[in-house]
């Protein structure tokens, strides 16, 4: 008997774990899967097109299936925010997931969109403004090597962050030790923040920019960070390519 698209699938995800199709490789054509596996192309395509739902391959033009590469980057937890990395040294968040990851970076990998714009719902409701006030906007696309992993994006008080690296438009960090460490120089050192995480289906726009494969989802990332005294200095929005991290959180318990 004929095996079903979900046995199919099963045998291609077994071989792809076990290295028989090694990432960046293809899958054989549809037509020579039919014949190895005894099934008719419908069979095949529903199979692949399981297995790229899951993220395990991808569609490529003029190539085929390719299986996508799977190690995922750490994404760390409190730790990518450690004083000892921007305040006493040099390395920025992104930069701190990189070396966790054993990924060499540079500071270009991170590019850099300033604007004064019109504070929205969720940016005014965040600082106490009125809807429509100006507030800086610093967009960045990060990428490992060529490969878009996500975008960040901070707003700012003018009054707390004009005339500082933090509006200046060049790509890489703001600076030595990054916009945190601009903040505290303006007397605004960061000292504790909330982040908010939730799925969704990427945008048209969203899929294009970070290069997702049809069907990825995406990690969307809202970060409010204040100082001692509880003033708001950052407001951030991130959306992040959900196969490529792996969310690492290293945590005291409460009592």
């Amino acid at each position: 008997m004929a095996i079903g698209y979900r046995e199919l699938a099963a045998s291609l995800r077994t071989a792809i774990e076990r290295g028989e199709y090694p990432p960046g490789t293809t899958l054989p054509k549809q037509d020579e899967l039919a014949s190895i596996h005894a099934v008719n192309i419908k069979t095949v395509r529903q199979a692949v097109g399981l297995l790229e739902a899951e993220g395990l391959v991808t569609p490529v033009r003029r190539r085929g299936t390719v299986v996508r590469e799977r190690p995922p980057m750490r994404r760390l937890g409190a730790d990518r925010y450690s004083k000892k990395k921007w305040k006493f040294g040099n390395t920025v968040a992104f930069a701190a997931d990189r070396e966790a990851s054993g990924r060499a970076w540079k500071p270009t990998d991170q590019t850099n969109t300033v604007k004064l714009v019109d504070a929205d719902e969720a940016v005014a409701t965040a600082f106490g403004l009125e809807l429509g006030s100006p507030v800086y906007e610093r967009a960045r696309l990060v990428k490992d090597g060529d490969q878009p992993t996500h975008t960040l994006t901070s707003y700012y008080l003018p009054a707390h962050v004009e005339g500082t690296p933090l509006v200046d438009p060049t790509p890489g960090p703001a600076g030595r030790g990054g916009g945190f460490a601009v903040l505290t120089l303006q007397g605004y050192e960061p000292d504790h923040m909330t982040e908010t995480v939730c799925a969704r289906m990427p945008t048209p726009d969203e899929t294009e920019m970070l290069n997702l494969p049809s069907g990825e989802p995406v990690m969307v990332l809202t970060r409010h960070t204040y100082t001692a005294d509880n003033t708001l200095v950052e407001f951030a929005r991130g959306v992040h390519a959900a196969s490529r991290f792996a969310w690492t959180y290293d945590f005291k318990l409460p009592d």
